[in-house]
């Protein structure tokens, strides 16, 4: 009996330090990390298993007779890899090229029997050589050949197009980090408003550095991309603060479950539909929808379009990026203000003698 007894105690102790640990708020979020883990698996492997072209802007320089017929052609391709319109000429489609209306275009030459292919490949590798390959397959089969002109041309150190997909993804982890490790150094969800103001300000403070720090690697020292430095800045610090502000506000409501939900939105959902392995017109319809709504979309398109196409067309990815950081902002305020009236002390009424 007494050997029984002493085999019973360390076991004994071993399950009540077993139950200490395992309490429900941690199963919940180990459940919550397993989650995670499978919804980045069936993000990743869903939007990147099987790119295809899908109904991309395409432009026809032909006469009219011609362009309509060509237009009809590629239009019936199996698939809809194309979304063809007759454009009035070779000018005007580098120029929808450039302003980012179109992402190719077919010069038919009817005194002849080649014709001129117009691509970006800043844009993205992926896509130009995907439209070589539909547009070279046809002229074959109708005994003609293409020449390939490369309109916005990726830089030799920018293999595949992606550093600037990888530039907007550090961006947007620095964003959710530094709001992460302001959460865990003291409390995810600030005691007051006073207190998320000084949060916005240090995160701020970060998009300013890490926007900087961002464009000089990719540019000056690195030399993978091309662009204004500045501008590059500018872009950099609106991706870093709106995803900071919206981990933030994120946390202000659901606590430290609230970074959980960041990577959620940022991560699994944001970079394989932000169309940086694979351009938009080559993700399956629903990545294709969120991409440009969210912060990774939204800033890898405006970096390409300031590496690449002068500028042009970020207005819209501008907005998106600028309310992530506004809402966010703000609901993390609202969330501050509303938590520190529920955790006021309460006033003592005087007592009448």
């Amino acid at each position: 009996m007494t050997q029984t007894a002493g085999t019973d105690a360390p076991r004994a102790s071993f399950l009540a330090e077993v139950k200490d640990a395992v309490t429900p708020r941690a199963t919940l979020l180990v459940i919550g990390v397993i989650a995670l883990q499978l919804l980045f698996i069936a993000s990743y492997v869903g939007a990147l298993h099987d790119p295809k072209p899908k109904d991309v802007p395409f432009g026809v320089v032909a006469p009219q007779a011609a362009a309509e017929q060509a237009v009809t052609r590629l239009g019936q391709i199996p698939g809809k890899p194309l979304d063809p319109r007759t454009v009035a000429d070779a000018a005007t489609a580098r120029r929808q090229i450039m302003n980012r209306d179109i992402d190719g275009a077919l010069v038919i030459d009817p005194s002849g029997t080649t014709d001129t292919l117009l691509v970006a490949s800043g844009g993205g590798t992926v896509l130009a050589n995907a439209l070589n390959a539909l547009s070279a397959a046809l002229e074959q089969s109708e005994g003609r050949t293409l020449r390939t002109i490369d309109v916005a041309p990726a830089s030799p150190q920018d293999f595949d197009g992606l550093s600037s997909f990888y530039l907007v993804v550090g961006w947007c982890v620095g964003g959710y980090l530094a709001a992460s490790i302001l959460a865990i150094s003291s409390g995810a969800r600030p005691a007051n408003p006073r207190r998320a103001v000084i949060r916005l300000v240090v995160m701020a403070l970060i998009a300013i550095v890490g926007g900087l720090g961002g464009a000089v690697v990719i540019g000056p020292i690195l030399g993978a991309l091309p662009g204004s430095v500045c501008a590059l800045w500018g872009l950099g610090a609106l991706i870093t603060f709106a995803v900071g502000a919206a981990t933030l506000a994120l946390q202000g409501i659901f606590g430290i479950v609230g970074i959980g939900l960041a990577i959620l939105l940022i991560v699994i959902a944001g970079n394989p539909s932000a169309g940086g392995a694979f351009p938009l017109p080559m993700l399956p319809p629903f990545w294709k929808a969120i991409g440009p709504a969210l912060p990774p979309g939204a800033g890898t398109w405006a970096a390409r379009s300031i590496a690449y196409f002068k500028g042009n067309d970020i207005t819209v990815s501008l907005l998106v990026l600028s309310a992530w950081a506004v809402v966010g902002s703000a609901v993390t305020l609202l969330a501050a203000a509303l938590r520190g009236k529920r955790h006021a002390p309460a006033e003592v009424a005087p007592q009448v003698p």
